[in-house]
Formats: structure tokens, sequence, C-alpha cells
């Protein structure tokens, strides 16, 4: 087992391999924080690694063995292959190399109360959710963020050794690196299949997580999701379970409603029995289940409820996720990080019961694998817009992949009855969005690529090209 004490600096000088990244960069700040020496290769300078650079951290632009310059330990990230340059450099210099689940498996264990937050949806808002939540209570927790929340002014925030809070991902397997304690179960579903085999193995992995913890651990754990219920007998520590209207959980949200724009209220019942009621700052139903995750996990770490209750209510979410960008006359412009089916398919069911004009979706599909493993829930996932616009597969990690294409996914989705069009290009995009845009319509471009680029192209965009 690799292990770190953040405290003793053993490692004086640290390496990541592709530093530029959202969970990469925030370990490297933290770091940096600490008095480490960090230095980092990505492929491209961008906003994060500048602000690493500011921060003292050595960056270069692209990977070589000539940027292993004598470092101490080696950290990459999950897209980084075993025939990488700076890796192949490091071993054969016996420079202590890990992936980035493994080191911040290896974190974690310097704090006292870690909580870590996995699921195939809602790991970002449930995280930042859970972080506001503690920022302004009178512990000083160490946060890292998978996105930008204003509070923080970033993704990062370095407190004491009390509380880490994280998310934790199950891409690689890197959750059975992690030991948490406090672990939070939003839901299993499909996903990254271009690592798992199937549903099955990603529930085995889940379950090897779970039987990882110490008899002292807490595991927080949806009850209304199917998949989350295979994994319960593999619990160690205290299972706490909470749910929407389902009184075998420990915690319920009942009396619900929704405000004019879609923010729901709930009365919570505790475990104890009693009743509490909250107000969220977020908009539809899906976040009922991320807010009962945050308020339950900060609650079960003896945090006031006065405190959890203000805070859920402040939250108005992370960048890119359901996100108003600006507008187009009266339309409005926002950009969401959903990518798989069924975070698109929720995010769309609550836009569309508040959106009295078109609902427009603009997707990015992410990945040839996933576009292809998951292309018939893809069908199923639009059926709450007016109209779909897909562009071009944002790539990622992968080699092009002749054997699927976005036009593909359009194809089927005519077939279905779904109106939906290919414009490959973000230009092309704008363009047709201004064409079709009208009063009290709202546009929404998801993905986890950079469809965030093309709803600021629209809305910054309309005074330059005269739209």
């Amino acid at each position: 087992m690799f292990e770190f004490n953040l405290n003793e600096h053993d490692f004086k000088k640290v390496h990541f391999i592709g530093i530029g990244g959202i969970s990469m960069s925030g370990i490297a700040s933290l770091l940096l924080n600490k008095g480490y020496e960090v230095s980092g290769s990505d492929r491209s300078l961008t906003e994060i690694t500048k602000h690493l650079k500011d921060e003292g951290a050595e960056i270069y632009i692209g990977q070589s063995k000539d940027n292993i310059d004598n470092p101490d330990l080696v950290i990459y990230t999950d897209a980084i292959l075993d025939d990488n340059e700076e890796i192949i450099a490091a071993r054969k210099l016996d420079i202590p190399v890990v992936s980035r689940g493994v080191f911040l498996g290896a974190l974690m264990r310097n704090y006292e109360n870690s909580i870590a937050v996995s699921g195939s949806h809602g790991k970002s808002t449930t995280t930042s959710m859970i972080s506001k939540i503690l920022l302004n209570s009178k512990e000083d927790a160490t946060i890292l963020l998978g996105g930008e929340l204003d509070e923080m002014k970033g993704n990062v925030h370095v407190g004491d050794q009390k509380y880490l809070v994280t998310e934790a991902c199950e891409y690689k397997g890197n959750i059975r690196y992690y030991y948490p304690q406090t672990v939070i179960v939003l839901n299993i579903d499909e996903d990254h299949l271009d690592y798992y085999k199937n549903l099955d193995d990603i529930v085995d992995t889940f379950k090897y997580y779970l039987q990882n913890q110490d008899e002292n651990s807490k595991t927080i754990l949806n009850l209304n999701e199917a998949n989350n219920r295979l994994i319960i007998d593999s619990v160690k520590g205290e299972l706490i379970t909470y749910a929407q209207e389902n009184y075998d959980a420990d915690y319920v949200a009942h009396n619900i409603k929704f405000d004019e724009i879609g923010r729901p209220n709930f009365d919570l019942k505790m475990k104890n029995g009693l009743v509490e009621h909250f107000e969220l700052g977020v908009i539809g139903r899906h976040n009922i289940n991320n807010a009962m995750a945050a308020i339950i996990s900060t609650y079960e770490n003896g945090i006031d409820l006065e405190t959890i209750k203000e805070n859920i209510k402040e939250y108005s979410g992370l960048k890119r996720r359901m996100e108003i960008i600006g507008h187009v006359n009266t339309a409005t412009i926002m950009t969401d990080y959903g990518h798989h089916p069924s975070e698109i398919e929720v995010t769309l069911e609550a836009l569309r019961e508040h959106t009295e004009g078109k609902l427009v979706c603009v997707w990015q599909p992410h990945t040839y694998s996933r576009t292809k493993t998951l292309f018939n829930d893809f069908l199923n996932c639009f059926d709450a817009c007016d109209e779909v616009i897909i562009t071009d597969i944002y790539a990622a990690r992968e080699k092009f992949d002749p054997t699927i294409h976005s036009k593909d996914v359009v194809d089927a989705l005519v077939k279905k009855g779904i109106n939906a069009k290919y414009i490959g290009t973000f230009e092309k995009a704008r363009d047709y969005i201004y064409d079709i845009a009208g009063d009290m319509d709202v546009v929404l471009t998801t993905g986890c690529g950079n469809p965030d680029v093309l709803a600021h192209m629209i809305v910054d965009d309309q005074v330059k090209i005269g739209a």
C-alpha cells in the first residue's frame, strides 16, 4: 500500500503528469500550499495551469522525458498510458510513480474525518453542497472539488486536517484505493464502459470499496436507487439510508413542493423521528437527492442544523451545472456538465417543467466508446426537449473511431420521431441558435467536453456578429 504523510515531507518534490485536470490541479494546489515543490505537464496552457504557475508550480507544455527533473514522486492522471515518456523516464530512475486515485486514497488517511462522494451522477453538486455548508461552519475543512465553486474562487480550499471533502469517482476502479470515514453512494449506473465489462463489474467494484472501510466508518446511501441496494451487504461500518417518499429509509424527504421556477422545498424525517424543513436554491427534483446526501453527511459529522439549512438554501450551484450563461433576446442560454443519458434526462425534465417557450438541447457527445455503448440509452433521454442538436463527438482520451458518428445518433432519433439535427461545429450551431431562439426559450448546451464554450459563444458573439 502506498503511504503519504502530508506533514513529514518525505517526498519534497512532486511531479504531476496531466496537471491541468480539475482533480489533479486541486491536489497540486494543496501540496503547494503545504510547502511542497510542485511541477507538472499538460497539453496546453490553460487558466488552471496559469493559476498553478502563479502559485509557484513549474509548468511544462507537452509531455517529454526531459520534464522529469529529479522529482521524489510522480503522480499521473487516468488518461495517461504506460507508454508515456515521462512515466517511462521516471520508472527508469526508480522514482515512485502512482496514479491520481492511489495518491488521493493515501491523502485521505491524513485526515481525521474524510467525506467521499461517489456515484455515477451528482458527485460534483453534492460535494459542493457539503463544501458550502462546511465553509460556513465553525470548521476549516480541506476541500477538493470536481468543479469551480464561486465561494472558493476555484476548486480547492486548504484547511486543517480534521475534515477532507472530495469526490470519489469509480473510473478505472479508483474507489478501490479510498478509505474515507464517511462514504456517500448517490447511485450506480452503467458508465465508463471503456474500462468496465458491464454493470455487474461496476457493482462489484463498489462492493470492494465498501469492504475496504473500517468498522467505525459511515456509509450514506440512497435507498431508492435499485443498484445501491445490491451493495448493502458489503457495508462494514454504520449504514445510513435516505430516500424520497420511502419510509424504509432512515431519512425521508416528503411533502415535496416547488416554487415558480422549480426550486424544491421539503420536509425531512430525520433518523431520530423528528421532522425538519429544508429549502433549496437550485432547481430540479434530482437535486433533492443531492441535498439529502449533503445534509445527512454534515449533520452526522456534527454540523448544526441551522448552519446546514441556511447554506443548503443559499447554494446556487457549481459552474457548468445548470449554469445560466446569459440571454439572446428573451431566450435563456444555459450549460451543463451532463454527459450520461440519465444525467441529461433528469436535467431536461427539470427544465421542461418550468420552460414557457421551446426547450432546445445542444449535446456534444463525449468519447466514441460511451456514444457507442450507451447508444440506445441516448435515444431515450431527449424526450422532454422540443429540439436536440448534436455536434461532433468530443474524443477526449480516445483515438478516432470510424464506426460511430453523431449522425448515427441523429438518424436514430429522427426515426423515433424526435426533432434532431446534426450540426458538427460550434460556429454553425451558434448561428443556428440565433435563427431559432424565440421568446422565453431555454437553450441548454450539455456534455463533459467543452460545450460551455459554445454557450459563451452564443451569448458573447451576438453583438460582435450582429445576431
